[in-house]
This record gives C-alpha cells, structure tokens and sequence, in this order.
C-alpha cells in the first residue's frame, strides 16, 4: 500500500513554523519530509526567492515527494538526516541556513502499513527500518544480538521493567526460528510479562527498544544537533520536535549545554579559554493543545523545543 494512502498529521504544525521564524527569502531545512506536511506549510511562508530542502530515508516518502510537490523552491534529497552537513556543503549551504526543522521518530504511513513492521498492533514482517534498503531488519538484528545487549536495550531505550525476563525468551523463540512476525513479537512479549498495564499493550516497551536500536535513532540524534550548528547561519533557527523522553531529553540537554558559557579547562587554577555560547534558548518547551490530541491522539507525547545559533 502506498504511503499516500494513509492518514498523515503534522504534530505542532504552527508552533515548529513559527518557531523557525521564517524570512521569505531565506533557506530552510525539513529534516523529515515524511509525507509533507511540515514542507508544504513552510513552502506556504517563503516568497520566491525562499527554498527547501526536504531529507527522508524512506524510498516511499521520496518517492510521494516526488510525485506530489513541484515547487521550483523544492527540493527532496535521499538520506539521513545525520548527513546533514555534507548534504549543504554539496550546495554551497554550510552556515547558510535559516532554519531546520527536525520532526523525530516514526511517521503515521510507516506506523499504519503493516508491511514496514513497526505496530505491535498489525500483523506483518518484523522490520521496523525507518529506509528498507539499508541495515539489518528487526527480524535479523534480533537473531545476532546476544541476550545481555538485548536485555540493556529493551531497560535503556524502552525503560522496560521486565527487560531481563524478556530478553531472554526473545533469544529462545529467534533461536527455533519462531519470530517472523510482529504479532510473533507482541505475542511473545505479552506472555513473558508478569504484570501489565492496562493503560498500555504489554509490547510498547520493547518495540519502542528495538526501533530505536535498529534505526540508531538516539546517536543518529545526537549528531544531527551536532552538525545543526555548522549548517545554520547566524540567527539560525532549530525546532526539535520529540516523541519521548530519550529524544527530548537529548535535544534538551544539547540546547542547554550549547547556549552556556564554557571553560574549557575547568580544573585549572587560572582561567586559560573560555568559549562563547553558540546557542540561544527560544522560549519554553511546547506541549500539543487538548484539541490537537483528540484530533490526532499520537500527538500526545510530542514536546517541542526552539533554539536560535548567535
């Protein structure tokens, strides 16, 4: 089923725009194009002379992107968004951009087909890659993973209270050839824990653990906010929109840190350097409004932060 034919709602659609403070002749970056919706809302506010470039890795999104926009201020790249400051220095962007706006975790097309393996909720192939053509599979990384780094995967990045008694009948059932399938996981995860919650499927945990795993989505984080302070120009602004506490607390912590002061040798007697900060906090976290989540309930769990380089 095509990407296109699922429902897609933009999470914090006017609060991450209005936090890029767009100029209408200026160069701005949709870090996740997904299926549009925060591209066609910034293409809405630039003039022409403004330009966008989109970033996916999902051959469906490009493709739809394709398919869908022709804007001459467009323009849709295949890729991470890790790679971020080679994609600018190719165009001659490098602490040139405007604004780049980074809508974290999984789209509503890729949650809702079955087919990518992402919901514990449909039956289909245990996948989970963000880009289907690149790595290891749910299905594959759980075969060579060992216990010990499963079960510190699902306590980390799933905050799995079970994680050791979990991990362990993974690695069983995977060893038989027992775990083809998403309902197989969600099944096998349901039974192995001792207490669940009624408020929420048994299997949220772990899955959450292994897309992250299998995406490297908290390190691939991590060095998009690194590379955002060499692609965007003086004034530039970033919008992070996150979708649990690992990520928020990341780009949380990043724009702290960078919108410090910092002596670069702390245990020195005499201050010897000392670097200016690079990063100005915009405002308060943003949660979605109640209207927001009743419309679309996935929203729920969103915080946006905004940070402006000096």
């Amino acid at each position: 089923m095509s990407g296109s034919e699922f429902n897609h709602y933009s999470v914090l659609l006017k609060e991450s725009l209005d936090g890029l403070n767009i100029k209408p002749d200026g160069f701005y970056i949709d870090g996740t194009f997904g299926r549009g919706g925060h591209s066609r809302a910034i293409l809405e506010r630039l003039g022409p002379n403004g330009h966008l470039l989109a970033i996916d890795q999902d051959p469906e999104a490009i493709a739809y992107a394709n398919d869908q926009i022709k804007d001459p201020r467009f323009e849709i790249q295949y890729g991470s968004f890790e790679d971020i400051t080679a994609y600018c220095a190719a165009r001659g962007l490098v602490g040139k951009i405007d604004g780049l706006l980074l809508d974290l975790g999984v789209s509503s097309p890729q949650l809702d087909d079955a087919e990518r393996g992402f919901s514990f909720m449909r039956e289909g192939p245990l996948d989970m890659r963000m880009n289907p053509e690149a790595g290891l599979s749910a299905k594959e990384w759980l075969e060579q993973v060992d216990e010990k780094t499963l079960k510190l995967v699902l306590q980390n990045y799933g905050e799995e209270r079970f994680s050791g008694r979990i991990a362990r009948v993974i690695k069983e059932e995977s060893a038989k050839g027992a775990l083809n399938t998403t309902l197989d996981l969600a099944e096998l995860v349901k039974k192995a824990s001792p207490k669940i919650d009624k408020n929420k499927h048994p299997a949220t945990r772990t899955f959450q653990a292994i897309r992250i795993a299998v995406n490297r989505e908290l390190d691939v984080l991590k060095n998009v906010l690194e590379a955002s302070m060499e692609v965007l120009a003086p004034d530039g602004r970033l919008s992070v929109i996150s979708f649990h506490s690992l990520e928020d607390r990341i780009a949380k912590v990043f724009i702290r840190d960078q919108s410090k002061i910092k002596d670069l040798f702390p245990d020195s007697p005499i201050l010897i350097e000392v670097v200016e900060p690079i990063l100005r906090r915009v405002g308060k976290p943003i949660f979605p409004s109640k209207e927001e989540c009743q419309v679309n309930p996935r929203s729920r769990s969103a915080v946006l932060r905004i940070a402006e380089k000096i």
